[in-house]
Formats: structure tokens, sequence, C-alpha cells
């Protein structure tokens, strides 16, 4: 027997309820709204929390489950996670069957940052940011910070490019009162042998893109090679984008590196425009790599908020939130200040 949870959002804002012994209402921590009983079946609520839980259900279809090996607890886990920690008795658990075969990857970076020191860059990141909401400045929330293994293809390859350009030099000059110009016109012609380096890109189709490439670059130093005990005590996600599905995606990429570093060669000309670009990629290497982020999600009605972490180098990415109270009482204390000005002045005029 399956047992679904109901949960209810308040009328006004959308943000979940919660009941508040005390005063024996529903209440809701983000606009402040309260609510009784009666008053949530009047607007309706009781309907979208039921449709919401459908909506659950319908997502868990694809959870599986599986049983902590220390304490025996079941847990859920999606598809595309290949460890995490029980949520009992905090234990590793490693997912069996998800990081085998073709899904196992070839190198790792392991954490460098444990998560103690990330909640202090946390907070050093958001100590002087005032419009933040206080939940989201709270230790409650910081200690939601979780350490993740995100997969990603990380590409080596030798290629060799040819550019080539039309450049032009423009001369001016005056003689008398008659300015001339003159513009010649030149065939630019650039070759060579290039090596890409650790050109990486995301694995997963569920990441936030942007936030993946936000916590980028990783050092070529940092890779080693795949260990399961390296997961222990961290969340990993398995890929389900395969190189194949990279392949014009990582090319594109390459060809840009090419005509920049080509065209950069191709000094002292007024003008330089591109006729063709031609590279013939001689040999690649591709590697299934997981990478260490830090990662805190924060849910409002209207969206979810990602702050994250480069695991290794400790570079961040964030997405903050604003409060709109703080906000109000801060335009409405300016907005008295500017008030009183006035009055003071127009006293002063009469």
């Amino acid at each position: 027997m399956s047992m679904t949870a109901v949960a209810y959002n308040c009328p006004n804002c959308g943000a979940e309820l919660y009941f508040n012994a005390d005063k024996q209402r529903m209440c809701c921590e983000f606009c402040l709204s309260e609510f009784t009983d009666d008053e949530l079946n009047g607007n309706g609520a009781r309907e979208r929390a039921e449709k919401a839980a459908h909506d659950s259900e319908e997502y868990c279809e694809h959870m599986k489950e599986y049983v902590c090996p220390n304490c025996g607890a079941e847990f859920a886990s999606d598809e595309n996670t290949a460890a995490g920690i029980c949520a009992y008795c905090h234990s590793p658990v490693m997912l069996k069957g998800r990081l085998s075969g073709q899904m196992k990857p070839d190198k790792i970076i392991p954490f460098k940052y444990g998560k103690e020191e990330a909640q202090k860059k946390f907070f050093e990141f958001i100590r002087k940011r005032w419009f933040l909401p206080k939940a989201f400045k709270s230790k409650e929330n910081a200690d939601n910070i979780t350490g993740i293994y995100f997969p990603f293809w990380v590409t080596d390859a030798d290629a060799d490019a040819r550019y080539d350009a039309e450049g032009t030099r423009i001369r001016v000059w005056r003689t008398g009162n008659t300015e001339y110009t003159e513009t010649s016109r030149f065939l630019i012609e650039r070759e060579g042998s290039i090596h890409f380096e650790d050109i990486v890109s995301s694995a997963i189709s569920e990441g936030d893109k942007e936030m993946l490439e936000g916590i980028l670059p990783y050092p070529s130093s940092s890779l080693e090679n795949f260990s399961m005990p390296y997961l222990s005590g961290f969340t990993a996600k398995k890929r389900d984008i395969a190189r194949e599905q990279l392949t014009d995606e990582v090319r594109g990429r390459m060809n840009g590196y090419s005509e920049t570093l080509l065209r950069n060669t191709a000094g002292g000309y007024n003008t330089l425009s591109k006729k063709a670009l031609r590279l013939n990629i001689k040999n690649s290497h591709w590697d299934y790599t997981l990478m260490p982020i830090w990662m805190l999600k924060y849910n409002t009605p209207k969206k979810t908020y990602t702050y994250a972490m480069n695991g290794y180098t400790g570079k961040i990415y964030g997405e903050l939130p604003l409060s709109v109270r703080k906000l109000i009482y801060v335009c409405s204390g300016i907005f008295a200040g500017v008030a009183a000005a006035v009055a003071l002045i127009g006293g002063f005029l009469l």
C-alpha cells in the first residue's frame, strides 16, 4: 500500500503552509498570511493540494527504492543518482549497478573543500547582500548544502586547422585641399597543428547548464583515475548524455577556438573577414568524469534559486533570491525621508 503526502500552499503567494500549534492556524512563512481550515476549504486550497499529490505520485514512478546496508532503512533515489547518503543513519550508500559497465566513470576530481568550509564560504558570499530573505541566510538553510558529483565529458584532441580571410589596410593622406584614401586588400592564409586540452561538456540533461558552466574550470592536475571510495559520503549523478550526442557541439567549440587562435596571428590589418575555416581532427580522447559541486537549492513560490560552489577550486555561482519585504521596508524608509525633507524645505519657503 502506498501513502501520498499532501502539502497545502498559501493562496496568496503559493509558498508551502505549516500548521502553527500555538495559533491553531495554517501559517505562511513567506508572506506571513494565516488561515483557518475553513478558510482553506473555501478558496480551493484542498483541491490544489490533492492535485499536487497526484503529480507527485507520477514523479515517484521514476524513483527506485533501495535498502541501506547499515541500518536497513528504505529510501528512494531517482534514476540518475548513483550514490547518496542514508537520511536515517547518515551512512554513505552506493547504488548497485548505477556506475558499472559503460556507466563507470574514467576520471574523477575529488572534493577539496569539506562541508564546513563550503558553509563558511557561503556565509562570506552572502554577508553584505542585504536584501536576501532571512530564511535563506539562516544556519538551517546552510545545513542543507549538499556535496554532489556531477557527470561531464572531458575531451582532448589533436587537429590540423586552416584559416582563410581577406584583410584590408587603409591609408589616408592629404595633398593640399584634397584627401586621399587607399584601401589595399590581402588574402590571408594561416594554418597549423592545434592540441585541444580539457574541453568540458555537461553529461547530464537534468543539470542547470548555466550553473554547471558557471563553476568551471577545473584544473587538469586535479583529475584522478576513478575510484569508488571517493564517492563515500557524497551524492553522485550518473550521465544520461552519450558522447555521440555532443560531437557536433564539441566540434563547434573547437572551430571557435581554432578561428580565434589563427586569427590572432594575423595582425596589422584594419579589417579581417573570414572566408573559410577547415578543421581536420586527427584523433580525440573522451573521458567520462565526475566533478565535485557543493549545491544549495532555495525554493520560492515563483522560482527555485541555485547556489553552487566548485568543490575543488572554491569558485562560486550564486543565483540569489530577493526579500520583497526588506526591499519594501527600505524603499518606504527612503520615501519617508524624502517626504520629510520636502516638507521641511516647504516649511522654510513658507
